[in-house]
């Protein structure tokens, strides 16, 4: 089954990367994102289709002797997959072929708080949970969560999780205009992360075609809403793509000012900065008025 395996695909996060499909046939999840690409379907607590480690393994060899130079192996699915019965035993056969190259897990955190989750995913490089809402009345309007899923303890189980990997955690926040954009939503999510203290925040909005009809944020409101969070989180806007931002001119103060609310990627300069204060920032940085310091592959400008 060829579809297993998709990629290689290249990320400014995460470098070369294959991902393996762990539900090829169909969307198999427990929850139903409103901005999901897949198709709405009937959320689940289990696989009803299983493909076999064998058929994993047997795609996964053959896909690294076409692509040899992959950095990451993505774990992920048509759905969630951390419900892949053999998770465990399957992450144990990976690691004994996978060299260098590093594991990843793309999950949506709802079986989080689950023991035999946290410590299958221990074994994991890098573990990427999604956690768009921080109060039960959003997971289900949003993600319209699976019966019994219940936010406080998802963010229970992260924190549990957080407290024994050694691994780098990453968390995905995804912005739906009107749904988890408000105010008092991204206050909770602040106090939350704040307790969590996650390797790296990545702060996104949709950009592929949606199941349902919701709507993207632009990148000015993205912007807007990360200066909301607290400045000590390492927090990467990660959608570009909707920016109407004029770049414009920034004295030395401004740059410095703006800087001391939130740091900024080099991304987020080239967007907001025009040529001469890019130039001033590469001068401030000369002068050890600013840094930058590195989070799991993403550089981040801030006050020295």
């Amino acid at each position: 089954m060829s579809s297993i395996i998709f990629g290689p695909v290249h990320s400014r996060r995460f470098g070369k990367s294959l991902g393996i499909d762990l539900s090829p046939s169909k969307k198999q999840c427990n929850f139903d994102c409103l901005y999901c690409e897949l198709d709405p379907a009937k959320t689940m607590d289990h696989y009803e289709d299983v493909v076999s480690i064998e058929e994993v393994m047997e795609a996964l060899k053959k896909a690294l002797a076409e692509h040899p130079d992959i950095d990451f192996i993505t774990l992920t699915a048509n759905g969630e997959p951390t419900l892949y019965p053999y998770l465990s035993e399957l992450i144990d056969e990976i690691d004994k072929i996978k060299g260098d190259t590093k594991t990843l897990i793309l999950s949506n955190a709802a079986t989080i708080d689950e023991l035999k989750v946290q410590e299958t995913l221990l074994k994991l490089d890098e573990v990427k949970l999604s956690l768009d809402c921080a109060t039960q009345t959003c997971l289900k309007k949003l993600d319209r969560a699976h019966s019994g899923i219940d936010v406080e303890q998802i963010k229970e189980g992260m924190l549990a999780f957080k407290s024994k990997y050694k691994g780098a955690l990453v968390v995905e926040i995804l912005i739906v205009k009107t749904l988890n954009d408000k105010p008092e939503e991204i206050a909770k999510l602040n106090e939350y992360l704040l307790k969590l203290q996650p390797t790296r925040i990545d702060m996104g909005t949709i950009d592929r075609p949606p199941a349902y009809d919701v709507k993207p944020v632009s990148y000015e409101e993205l912007y807007a809403l990360s200066k909301q969070f607290d400045t000590s989180l390492p927090l990467y806007i990660a959608s570009r793509k909707k920016s109407e931002a004029r770049a414009s001119n920034y004295t030395n103060e401004e740059i410095l000012e703006t800087l001391s609310m939130r740091p900024l990627t080099h991304e987020d300069i080239e967007v907001l900065f025009d040529e001469e204060s890019q130039k001033r920032v590469e001068k401030l940085l000369n002068k050890e008025n600013l840094k930058i310091i590195e989070s799991n592959g993403v550089k981040f400008y801030v006050l020295a």
